[in-house]
């Protein structure tokens, strides 16, 4: 037989083959069909999903995947607002291990702030979540403990003391002999600064004043770096992360001391010894002068000089978690609401323009007072003055509603209820309110609400307030922000200090974005060029 005819096959032998292959390719055929049709039908039922969900719902890891993509985006606040004007102002979220209810509707919010308060407390997942920050100070306790910290905290800061060292002279301090003269060295040496970083280090002076009683000396002349300073912030971010994080990675990460839970624990530990410090110092000033212990105001202090309800002195741990708590509240929530305010007067100069003009009307009504005091740029604002500064305090106002410094919060259902909107809440659902959301819904501000429009807060030339369960940026109901008054007077103090004797430019091509925190951080900072006004020649 020869070699050809070797290779030829009958044709019973080749059909024998070609079956048996195609036998065996079969299984292969419906597994892929079967895969195929699988995510067709995956996809058309999420696709389905968003008419009710508002994102797509993936078999096992539900929205998860979509919440993932909005944190990649370079404004994950946008991206959720976006998705609350398809879902009407509410939502619910389903994300494997994580499930919320998400809203942005005024009367939502007020049921929850309000209305039904005692049912929507902060819950275990956000007291477990925040625990190694925050502890068992005011942001995240409940009950007795939250009441009694809210009323001691209320005593000190309205009372006269308070007022005299904290308003008025550590304000004059702070801004007269710290930030301007920064100011006027970046001016000498011709370079941008981080207006940012900056104004933090301003509040972070202040509201450590306040809640321990101590100057960390962060805005001085070279800006110097502050461990604790630098902790603080470390451990906010890292802290934020953990509520987008799926319970069970966030528990692995922290045994296995990796990844951001690494960073959490270096962070907690820097901030825990600075407060452990402190405490101790405090202690030992107050057992040789006891005559201190009246003299100071500092909330340290005052909560050393309570009981608990067993008659026994505060533990380091508790005056440790209040002291906390307070400098979160006191620290970033002034500085990043002043950082978004001059960015967006580097926008909307005309708005800048009657800012100051509302301040030169004012210096113009003092009475006795040396002309050269206006011209030497040494005005020193009067509590009276700052109250007046009505289109000012409009102007921080519309900034906060744009860009609240706590941009979203969340509570727990103890028992089932329901929404005004109709949304069920079954117990144990965690609610979230979007305010940054909030202050971009036509339904609560009108076709404009995306404008910069500080008229909108005045009637008669006189700043109004809006409803606490429209306008957010405070919180509302009994857990309403202790310190608004005071945070407005630090701002408006401030703010007038600057824009009277500086011109504040943002640095050309310089990127502004928020960034993912408990509070709303300027991912990049906000790099300014700062040059002087002529006030000499000043409109009255």
């Amino acid at each position: 037989m020869s070699p050809t005819n070797q290779t030829i096959l009958s044709s019973g032998e080749f059909t024998g083959i070609v079956s048996s292959r195609l036998l065996l390719l079969v299984p292969e055929v419906q597994l892929l069909e079967l895969f195929v049709a699988l995510v067709i039908f995956v996809s058309i039922h999420s696709l389905r999903q968003r008419k009710w969900h508002g994102l797509p719902v993936w078999p096992f890891v539900g929205m998860l995947p979509s919440a993932l993509i909005g944190l990649r985006t370079a404004n994950f606040y946008e991206w959720l607002t976006n998705v609350l004007h398809q879902q009407d102002s509410a939502f619910t979220y389903n994300g494997f291990s994580l499930n919320y209810v998400v809203t942005a509707d005024p009367h939502n919010v007020e049921h929850l702030l309000k209305t039904k308060f005692s049912n929507f407390p902060k819950g275990d997942f956000f007291r477990t979540t925040v625990d190694e920050l925050l502890g068992d100070g005011i942001f995240s306790a409940n009950g007795e403990i939250w009441r009694q910290q809210r009323k001691t905290t209320s005593i000190v800061f309205h009372s006269p003391e308070f007022f005299r060292n904290m308003k008025t002279e550590s304000m004059i301090e702070l801004v007269h002999s710290r930030l301007l003269p920064v100011f006027e060295d970046s001016i000498k040496q011709s370079v941008p600064i981080d207006l940012q970083d900056v104004l933090l280090r301003l509040t972070f002076d202040n509201v450590c004043m306040i809640a321990f009683g101590v100057d960390p000396g962060c805005l001085r002349l070279g800006l110097p770096e502050i461990p604790f300073a630098r902790a603080f912030e470390d451990a906010t971010e890292a802290t934020l992360l953990r509520f987008v994080t799926p319970t069970y990675i966030s528990k692995v990460m922290k045994y296995l001391n990796m990844g951001v839970e690494r960073k959490l624990k270096r962070s907690i530990c820097e901030v825990d010894k600075f407060a452990t410090e402190v405490i101790h110092k405090r202690k030992k000033e107050l057992l040789l002068d006891s005559n201190d212990k009246t003299s100071r105001w500092d909330l340290l202090t005052v909560f050393m000089q309570l009981k608990d309800n067993e008659g026994k002195p505060f533990s380091d741990k508790f005056l440790r978690d209040i002291c906390v708590n307070i400098i979160l509240a006191g620290r970033d929530t002034s500085s990043v609401a002043l950082s978004w305010f001059f960015w967006l007067l580097d926008q909307n100069p005309t708005v800048a323009n009657r800012i100051l003009k509302e301040i030169h009307g004012i210096i113009a009504e003092r009475e006795n007072t040396n002309k050269e005091e206006s011209k030497n740029g040494s005005v020193v604002f009067r509590h009276e003055e700052v109250k007046k500064m009505d289109y000012l305090q409009a102007a921080l106002s519309e900034s906060l509603r744009l860009y609240p410094s706590v941009p979203l919060d969340q509570k727990e259902v103890v028992e089932d209820d329901e929404f005004p909107d109709g949304t069920i809440l079954k117990k144990g659902t965690k609610v979230v309110y979007v305010i940054y959301a909030m202050g971009r819904m036509e339904s609560i501000w009108g076709k404009d609400c995306r404008e910069y429009r500080p008229d909108r807060w005045l009637r008669d030339g006189q700043f109004t307030s809006e409803s606490a369960y429209k306008f957010t940026a405070f919180n509302g109901g009994p857990r309403l922000c202790l310190g608004k008054d005071f945070a407005y007077y630090q701002m408006k103090f401030v703010a007038a200090s600057i824009i009277y004797r500086y011109q504040v430019k943002v640095v050309e091509n310089h990127v502004v974005r928020p960034k993912l925190a408990l509070t709303m951080y300027m991912k990049h900072g906000l790099k300014v060029t700062l040059s002087k006004r002529d006030n000499t020649n000043r409109a009255p």
